[in-house]
């Protein structure tokens, strides 16, 4: 499968056996169970519907209800739903449960979370701007400095840089390296930080090319 749904648990260390430490994000992948199968005969592409998570029954729309209903036995069972598509040569079926094995044997992921909300910030921290003097008698500590012309055109361009909410956007880390695949955990262990707060929903994906450029060095080095 192309990806799965997961969780961020949080961040912590490995060592490696020459005693190198690295940082890692530890993140709870699966188990996913295929809702729906998406044909090409059918919906015009190829496809699986997966589902993440424990929903009550009460919480589902009718037509949320009534498609979970098809899966036999996975009534209000997951709580998000999403598309991937398969590998080359795979077949899945519904009721059929991923996990994190899908991603065994894999060498760079990329994940896609939603970043923690900041609310209502200034340029400085949004930017990361200079800001002005520090000293007595500055009038521009942390302002935004100048804006606009005074002549043509005498307003505020579309696109500048000025205050306002920060955060609560979906980010995607690309080629993250993956230092350990645990089955018996069901989490996967990758190289740096990703974006979101602990127990955010994250997707986490195959990099196909980086993938594909170190399947090619293995089998050049042999």
């Amino acid at each position: 499968m192309e990806g799965l749904i997961g969780k961020k648990v949080g961040m912590t260390q490995v060592f490696d056996a020459d005693g190198k430490r690295t940082c890692v994000t530890v993140i709870e992948v699966g188990p996913c169970p295929v809702v729906q199968v998406k044909t090409l005969e059918n919906d015009g592409y190829v496809a699986a519907q997966i589902g993440f998570g424990e929903q009550k029954v009460q919480r589902l729309t009718k037509a949320v209800a009534g498609h979970m209903k098809k899966t036999g036995g996975l009534e209000g069972a997951v709580r998000i739903l999403k598309e991937f598509a398969p590998d080359a040569g795979e077949e899945v079926k519904v009721g059929d449960v991923l996990t994190v094995k899908n991603f065994e044997g894999v060498k760079y992921v990329s994940v896609t979370g939603v970043t923690k909300g900041r609310g209502f910030a200034g340029v400085l921290k949004r930017y990361n701007f200079a800001g002005g003097n520090m000293t007595h008698g500055g009038h521009s500590k942390r302002r935004t400095g100048g804006l606009a012309a005074r002549d043509l055109p005498g307003w505020i361009e579309k696109g500048k840089k000025m205050p306002g909410h920060m955060g609560d956007v979906n980010r995607t880390i690309p080629n993250l390296e993956v230092v350990q695949v645990r089955p018996e955990d069901n989490a996967i262990l990758v190289k740096g930080s990703i974006p979101g707060c602990r127990n955010g929903v994250v997707i986490v994906r195959k990099s196909l090319k980086n993938n594909a450029i170190a399947a090619k060095a293995k089998k050049g080095a042999k």
